[in-house]
């Protein structure tokens, strides 16, 4: 399995930003190796990220995002003490989840 994702969650009035740094090769299938053979396509296609279960925001990504994806994104009504939990599935079927605590 993957190394865990560092997450940040923090709140701002009503609203809470997270900063997702996520651990994954996303290889895009065109690159060649030493003997000039491609490299497979492998890379992160679905991120899902919840609030205290609720699902907040869905995102579909392709083979041109970069090595170690970064992710930021605000949501409205989260407070101190919510839980924010981040799921992805890459193109091999492999999965990840993490959770953090809004602070």
């Amino acid at each position: 399995m993957a190394d865990p994702m560092r997450i940040r969650a923090q709140a701002a009035g009503d609203k809470a930003t997270i900063r997702v740094l996520m651990s994954h090769e996303m290889e895009s299938g065109q690159r060649k190796d030493g003997n000039g053979k491609t490299i497979p396509a492998w890379h992160i296609q679905d991120v899902t990220a919840t609030l205290n279960g609720k699902t907040v925001m869905t995102a579909e990504w392709g083979p041109a995002v970069s090595k170690n994806p970064f992710l930021q994104f605000t949501i409205k009504g989260a407070k101190a003490g919510d839980k924010v939990g981040i799921t992805w599935k890459d193109n091999k079927g492999d999965t990840r989840s993490d959770e953090a605590t809004v602070t």
